[in-house]
C-alpha cells in the first residue's frame, strides 16, 4: 500500500526501491543481446569516441529492441561530449537542432544520431504557455539524461566495448513484463513536450506492449496539447507511427486514446463506414506488408490512402452540384489538402504525389482511342494503377475496371487493341463507377499476352496488395 503511494506521487516506481542515479549493470548473460545484431557504424562511433576520452553508448529504442532480439533499425549514440567536440571526431559530422541541439554523423549513408547527456535543471528553458519546452540545451549526467528519457523501456544504456547494459529506471523489468511506463509524473512530461503521448501510442502498438494505467491515464484529458505542437513536427510523429510496420493497429490505438481529431479529421467517419474501413485496411495492411518485407514505402501513397474518402465526399457534393468528374475532383483535393497541410504540414513533394494519384481515378474511366496510351506513359501511372486496385477491392467501384487495367497493363499490342475495342463497342447494362462514370466490358477475361518491359504488377484487388507481387507500389514511379 505504502510503495504503492509512493509510485502514485512520483508517477514512478519507489526511489526507495530503486535508486535512480545508480544504474543496474546488467552482463552479456543477464541482459542476452547478440553483438551481431549491432550496426558497425554504431560500434565505430562509440569506439571512436571512448578513443578520445569520452563515454559513449548506444541508447534508447536500438537498446529496446536489442534486448526484444530484433535487429534496430536505427542506431542512437549518447555521449558526455559536447555536440561541437563530438563534430570534431567525424569528418562527415552536422550540428541541427533548435529545440536540442544533436550531431548527426554520415557514413555513406547511414545516418547515426549523436545526443550528449541531458541535464534535468530546465526549470529557466523556454516554454510556452502550456508548459511546452521549446529550447533546452542543458547537458548533464548519465544519470540525469535517463530521468529526461520519456519511457523506461528506452532509457537504457549499452556499452559495445563491455557489452553492459546500465539500466536506471527498471527498464528491463518493464521490457520482460511488455509495459510501457513513463518516467516521472506522467501529467508533467506529457506537458512539456504532448508529442510523447503519440508516441506512447506508436509504441504500444508497435511493440504489443500494455500501456500502464498512470502512463495512459491523462492522455485523453491532454490530447488538444497536440494542436500546440509545431505542424512539422506533428508530421515527422504520424510518419513514423504510420510507417511503423504497425499502421492499422496504430490508427486504431489513436483512436482509443482519443488522439486522431486533429491529426486525421473524419476519421472516425471512415472507419465506421464499410466501404471505408475496408479500404484504409487493405492500404494500411499493405503498407505494413511492404515495411516487413523490407520494400519501399511511399509517403504520397499512404496519405492519398488514408484522406482517400474525404476527398470521394466533397468530390461526390461538387459533381452533385454541377461540376464536370475532373474540375469537381481537382476541387475536392484542393479543399483536403488546404485542410490537411495546416494540422500536418504536408510536404510539398508529398502533396503532389497524392493530387496526381487522385487525379488520375477519373481517368482509368477512359477506356477507348489513344487514352488508355497516354495513362499508361503517366510518370505516376503504377501509383494511380495500385490505387485503382485499391478502390476495386473495396468494393467502391466494380472489380471489372481493375480487371481491365490489369490485362491492358500486361498485355501485347494486339491485347490492348482488343481491349479497346471490346470497351468501345455497345453493351447492355453498362454499371457506374463512384465518381467517374460506367464501365467497360469483359476484355480482361480474354487471353493475356506476354508482359512488356519486365514490369512487376501491383497485386490484384480481393488481395488488397498482400500477394507475392507487392501492392500498392508505394514507390510510386513508373516502373
Amino acid at each position: 500500500m505504502i510503495k504503492k503511494l509512493i509510485r502514485k506521487i512520483l508517477g514512478t516506481k519507489s526511489k526507495a526501491a530503486r535508486d535512480t542515479n545508480t544504474p543496474v549493470v546488467l552482463g552479456p548473460e543477464a541482459h542476452g543481446i547478440d553483438p551481431r545484431l549491432l550496426s558497425n557504424n554504431a560500434i565505430r562511433v562509440t569506439s571512436t569516441l571512448q578513443e578520445a576520452g569520452y563515454e559513449a553508448f548506444v541508447v534508447g529504442g536500438a537498446v529496446r529492441d536489442l534486448l526484444l532480439g530484433v535487429k534496430p533499425k536505427d542506431f542512437d549514440i549518447a555521449t558526455n561530449a559536447t555536440p561541437e567536440q563530438v563534430k570534431r571526431l567525424f569528418r562527415r559530422a552536422f550540428i541541427i537542432g533548435k529545440r536540442f541541439q544533436i550531431v548527426h554523423v554520415m557514413f555513406g549513408q547511414d545516418l547515426l544520431e549523436v545526443t550528449t547527456f541531458r541535464g534535468t535543471t530546465s526549470e529557466n528553458a523556454p516554454k510556452d504557455e502550456h508548459g511546452r519546452v521549446l529550447r533546452d540545451n542543458t547537458f548533464g549526467s548519465q544519470a540525469e539524461d535517463a530521468e529526461r528519457r520519456d519511457f523506461t523501456v528506452n532509457a537504457m544504456y549499452y556499452n559495445p566495448a563491455t557489452q553492459q547494459v546500465l539500466d536506471y529506471h527498471g527498464g528491463i523489468e518493464d521490457i520482460r513484463a511488455r509495459t510501457l511506463r513513463i518516467i516521472g509524473q506522467p501529467e508533467a512530461r506529457y506537458r512539456e513536450d504532448p508529442v510523447r503521448m503519440l508516441r506512447v501510442v506508436r509504441f504500444a502498438a508497435k511493440l504489443k506492449f500494455t500501456i500502464e494505467p498512470e502512463t495512459g491515464a491523462p492522455i485523453k484529458v491532454m490530447a488538444p496539447l497536440i494542436n500546440n505542437v509545431p505542424a512539422a513536427r506533428v508530421f515527422d510523429e504520424m510518419l513514423k507511427l504510420l510507417m511503423s510496420g504497425h499502421a492499422l493497429a496504430c490508427l486504431q490505438q489513436l483512436r482509443k486514446e482519443g488522439l486522431h481529431h486533429g491529426l486525421l479529421p473524419l476519421l472516425d467517419v471512415v472507419l465506421e463506414q464499410p466501404l471505408g474501413v475496408k479500404f484504409v485496411t487493405l492500404a494500411l495492411d499493405s503498407t505494413d506488408a511492404r515495411i516487413h518485407a523490407g520494400k519501399t514505402v511511399s509517403p504520397g501513397f499512404l496519405f492519398a490512402s488514408l484522406l482517400w474518402h474525404q476527398v470521394l465526399e466533397k468530390w461526390t457534393a461538387y459533381r452533385a452540384s454541377g461540376e464536370q468528374a475532373i474540375p469537381a475532383l481537382h476541387l475536392a483535393a484542393d479543399d483536403v489538402l488546404d485542410s490537411q497541410t495546416e494540422k500536418l504540414a504536408l510536404q510539398r513533394k508529398i502533396g503532389t504525389d497524392m493530387r496526381d494519384i487522385w487525379s488520375m481515378q477519373p481517368r482509368f474511366e477512359r477506356r477507348t482511342g489513344k487514352a488508355p496510351y497516354k495513362l499508361l506513359e503517366h510518370l505516376r501511372f503504377r501509383a494511380g494503377y495500385d490505387f485503382l486496385l485499391l478502390r476495386c477491392a473495396s468494393g467502391e467501384i466494380d472489380a471489372e475496371i481493375g480487371d481491365w487495367w490489369t490485362a491492358f497493363y500486361e498485355g501485347d499490342e494486339i491485347t490492348r487493341e482488343e481491349l479497346i475495342a471490346s470497351a468501345s463497342a455497345p453493351r447492355e447494362g453498362g454499371g457506374g463507377g463512384a465518381g467517374g462514370g460506367g464501365g467497360a466490358g469483359g476484355g480482361a477475361k480474354r487471353k493475356r499476352g506476354p508482359r512488356r518491359g519486365g514490369r512487376n504488377r501491383g497485386g490484384r484487388g480481393g488481395e488488397g496488395g498482400n500477394a507475392d507481387a507487392p501492392a500498392p507500389a508505394h514507390d510510386g514511379g513508373a516502373e
